[in-house]
C-alpha cells in the first residue's frame, strides 16, 4: 500500500500553505529523508521530506495549489523501485530523452507506459492530446493546442511543440491585405521614416515587446495583504526627525577592532538603534502595546523585530527581550537572523511575534520614507541614509553625518504628542550614546 505525504503542522495560526516547487517528479526513486517538496507559507518555505525509500507514484497536488494542514498531496510506493528503459536501441534513444511527464510503475512493464501517457495526457481537441504541464504552458501563451503541429506519433503535444509555436508567431509578419478589385499585386510602400525629433509609429507587432507572467510566491502574496491591511485598518501617521550620527561613528571606530576580536562580530549601527528605541519604548509604553478589540494590551518586554530584505520580499525576524541583552548579543542575534533569512533557513517561531520592529532602508541608499506599520505592531522606526549635511551646531555652520528617522505609529493608540516625544528620545540616545548603558 503506498505511503501518504501529507502536509505536517506548520506552526501556530498557520493553517494552509501553497505548493511551491516539487523537487522530485512521478516515477522517480526517492531515499528515506530526502526532501520531495518546498511548500509557500505566509513566511518561510519548509521542506517536506519522504519517511521511507521508494518511488514517487502519484502527485496529487501540483505547483500552485494550496493546500492545508493533514492533506495529502502525494503517494510513495514504498521499497518500489523505479522502471529502467528498456534494452532495444528505439528505448534507448527515447530514454536519453527528457521526459514529459515521468509516471510511476504500477503495472507490468508491458502495459506501463500506455497506462501512464493516459492517465497524464487528455484530449485537447482536433486529434490532440497533452499533458496537464503543457496545458498550463499552452495557457500562459492564450494558444489554442488544437491548431499546434505536432512532432511525435499520436497526435502528443509536448512542450517544445508548444514553445515552436510562440515561436513561430512571433516571427511571422503580418499579412497583407489580398486586392479586392483584380487588379495585380504591386508592393507596398515603404514607410516613410519619422522626421528628425519625432517619435517612430508604436506598433502592436512589435517583436521587441514581451510579457512575462509569473506566479506570486505565496509570501509576496501575504505581504500584499497585510499592506493593504494595515492602511485600512490602522490611522497610520508618520513622523520624521533626524539625528547626529558623530557620536556613534567615532565611538565605532574607537571600539571596533577590540569589539570585533572579543565578540567575533563587528560593532554595527543596528544594536545602537535597538538599544535606543528600548529607552524609547520604555518612556512611551504605548508604542509598545496593541489593540485587541476594545481593549489595549501593554506588553512589559521587548522583542525587537529587524526587517531584512530577500529575493521573495520583507521578513521580519525577531530579537527576543533585547532589553537583557547586550550590544555584543544584539549584533550576534541580528547577523544570524539575517544570514539565515537570506539562505530561507529562519524557523516559523522566529518570525511569529514582535513588540516593535526597525526596518533600515538606509543600506539600499533610501534618504526618507514612510514605513508601514507590521501589524499587530503600532509602531515602527525608519532608519535612513547616513549623509554628510551642514548643520548648524553653537552658532556655527559644521558638516555632519547625519540620518533622517520615521516613526510611522497607529493613532489609535499613540497620540501626536507621544510618537514626536518618542522619536526625540531616540534622538537623544544617539546623540549622546554613553546614555544607552542607563535607557536601554
Amino acid at each position: 500500500m503506498p505511503t501518504e505525504i501529507k502536509v505536517p503542522e506548520l506552526g501556530e495560526s498557520v493553517v494552509d500553505a501553497m505548493v511551491g516547487t516539487w523537487l522530485k517528479k512521478e516515477g522517480e526513486a526517492v531515499a528515506a529523508g530526502e526532501t520531495l517538496v518546498e511548500l509557500e507559507t505566509d513566511k518561510v518555505n519548509v521542506e517536506i521530506a519522504a519517511e521511507e525509500s521508494g518511488v514517487l507514484q502519484k502527485i496529487l497536488k501540483a505547483e500552485g495549489d494550496t493546500v492545508e494542514v493533514g492533506e495529502v498531496i502525494a503517494n510513495v510506493e514504498a521499497g518500489a523501485t523505479a522502471s529502467a528503459p528498456a534494452a532495444d536501441s528505439e528505448s534507448q534513444a527515447a530514454a536519453t530523452a527528457p521526459s514529459e511527464e515521468p509516471v510511476a510503475q504500477t503495472a507490468s512493464a508491458e502495459q506501463a507506459p500506455a497506462q501512464a501517457e493516459e492517465e497524464v495526457a487528455e484530449p485537447v481537441g482536433g486529434g490532440r492530446r497533452a499533458t496537464p504541464a503543457v496545458r498550463r504552458l499552452a495557457a500562459e501563451h492564450d494558444i489554442d493546442l488544437s491548431r499546434i503541429p505536432v512532432q511525435g506519433d499520436g497526435g502528443r503535444v509536448t512542450k517544445e511543440d508548444v514553445v515552436n509555436y510562440v515561436q513561430q508567431q512571433s516571427q511571422q509578419p503580418a499579412a497583407a491585405p489580398a486586392p479586392t478589385n483584380g487588379a495585380s499585386q504591386q508592393p507596398a510602400p515603404a514607410a516613410a521614416p519619422a522626421p528628425s525629433g519625432e517619435a517612430a509609429p508604436f506598433s502592436l507587432l512589435s517583436d521587441q515587446r514581451r510579457e512575462e507572467r509569473v506566479r506570486m510566491s505565496r509570501r509576496r502574496q501575504t505581504i500584499a495583504k497585510r499592506l493593504v491591511e494595515a492602511q485600512q485598518n490602522a490611522a497610520m501617521l508618520t513622523t520624521f526627525n533626524e539625528v547626529d550620527m558623530t557620536a556613534i561613528m567615532e565611538l565605532r571606530k574607537r571600539r571596533r577592532d577590540a569589539f570585533k576580536e572579543r565578540h567575533g562580530v563587528s560593532l554595527g549601527f543596528m544594536s545602537f538603534f535597538t538599544k535606543a528605541s528600548i529607552g524609547a519604548l520604555k518612556a512611551f509604553p504605548e508604542v509598545n502595546a496593541e489593540i485587541q478589540g476594545d481593549e489595549i494590551v501593554y506588553k512589559n518586554y521587548y522583542d525587537i523585530g529587524v526587517a531584512v530584505g530577500v529575493d521573495e520580499g520583507l521578513v521580519v525576524p525577531v530579537v527576543r527581550d533585547a532589553d537583557r541583552k547586550s550590544f555584543a548579543q544584539i549584533e550576534q542575534d541580528i547577523v544570524d537572523l539575517a544570514t539565515r533569512a537570506q539562505e530561507n533557513k529562519l524557523k516559523l517561531d522566529e518570525l511569529a511575534g514582535g513588540t516593535f520592529t526597525i526596518t533600515n532602508g538606509g543600506i539600499f541608499g533610501s534618504l526618507v520614507s514612510t514605513p508601514i506599520l507590521n501589524p499587530p505592531q503600532v509602531g515602527i522606526l525608519g532608519m535612513h541614509k547616513i549623509q554628510e549635511r551642514p548643520v548648524v551646531v553653537d552658532g556655527e555652520i559644521v558638516v555632519r553625518p547625519m540620518m533622517y528617522l520615521a516613526l510611522s505609529y497607529d493613532h489609535r493608540i499613540v497620540d501626536g504628542r507621544e510618537a514626536v516625544q518618542f522619536l526625540v528620545r531616540i534622538k537623544d540616545l544617539l546623540e549622546d550614546p554613553e546614555n544607552l548603558l542607563i535607557e536601554g
